[in-house]
């Protein structure tokens, strides 16, 4: 009889400096799939190699013409592809390009969103307009330094500050400045990791990240995880090398609880998105709420927020990723 599974690639890797982490969501969303009603392989990207791993532990070549494999001597092509690189080609638009060009449904928004969203920059300046409160700051070009002073800085955005690659991912070339003499090495740091530099500014609060999904009959709206770190901000080793106290649901009074999930949905919708995200927010003693970040290819390993929310929704994975999958067919 003729296999009626759907054939899905988890599409990990990348040409970042999360190609690892991506490995290891790859590795967390290959346990969470229903394999009862899934064929799930994992598909390695990195620059031109791009590679799935077959039942018997080899590898094999994929054949980026149709986005399809040879495994015991047949072909196969892919029906579906989940993506969670962290960092370009995947979370930047241009694996996006590619599934549009082969006509190969995919987990996460369109070209144009996932642009967007993996530059903060222009992301915060779209969502300002539409009145999402974000912190003030400045962007600055690798080659055009100098038309951005450390006094400008200093006046406009105050210190201290977070300067920060403004196109890249977990945390990496990120440094909170707290006096302008900081302010040269902090840049050069953050050019390591992208040509655009953001120029943040710092904001005291509560920090929170949540996520969301949408399909064509429901909206769900997960449970928020409260960020607390005794480091000096959400770095690198907060996030992945246990530097953190992560508590879901997060401790917040219910009129902010309410406010997120409006402004949570609001963003999904106002991007147009698809698949699964991960919203970051401050939220300040005072009780405003201004969007730190959209992830639009959230972590995830077994102990990321994602999967933390999931649960405590009273939700499986193999339940969500479903939904997912099954909107697009």
């Amino acid at each position: 009889m003729k296999n009626l599974k759907r054939v899905i690639a988890i599409v990990c890797g990348g040409d970042s400096s999360e190609h690892d982490v991506s490995l290891r969501s790859a590795q967390g969303l290959y346990s969470f799939f229903d394999k009862e009603r899934y064929d799930v392989y994992i598909v390695d990207v990195k620059g031109q190699d791009w590679n799935v791993e077959l039942r018997d532990g080899t590898t094999a070549r994929i054949d980026r013409n149709d986005f399809s494999f040879v495994e015991d001597g047949k072909a196969k092509r892919f029906d579906y592809a989940y993506i969670t690189i962290h960092g370009t080609p995947g979370e930047n638009g241009i694996l996006q390009g590619y599934f549009d060009l082969v006509g190969v449904p995919y987990s996460t928004s369109g070209v144009l969103v996932e642009a967007m969203t993996f530059d903060k920059f222009i992301l915060n300046q779209y969502l300002r307009g539409y009145g999402i409160a974000v912190a003030d700051s400045l962007l600055i070009r690798k080659g055009y330094e100098e038309l951005v002073s450390d006094d400008e800085i200093e006046q406009r955005i105050g210190m201290p500050c977070f300067v920060k690659p403004a196109a890249d991912g977990s945390s990496f070339g990120v440094s909170k400045v707290k006096d302008k003499d900081q302010l040269a090495p902090a840049i050069r740091k953050a050019m390591m990791e992208s040509s655009e530099v953001m120029v943040e500014q710092f904001l005291e609060g509560t920090e929170i990240s949540i996520g969301v999904y949408k399909t064509k009959q429901k909206s769900v709206v997960l449970p928020a995880t409260e960020v607390v770190t005794q480091n000096e901000f959400f770095d690198y080793n907060a996030k992945y090398n246990g530097q953190v106290q992560e508590i879901t649901p997060a401790r917040l009074s219910e009129d902010i609880t309410r406010r997120v999930r409006e402004i949570t949905s609001h963003i999904y919708d106002i991007l147009h998105c698809n698949g699964i995200i991960r919203i970051d927010y401050i939220i300040s003693p005072q009780g405003k709420i201004f969007m730190l970040e959209v992830n639009t290819t959230p972590g995830m390993t077994v102990t990321s927020f994602i999967p933390q929310q999931v649960k405590a929704a009273g939700l499986t994975m193999a339940e969500v990723l479903t939904d997912i999958v099954e909107n697009q067919f």
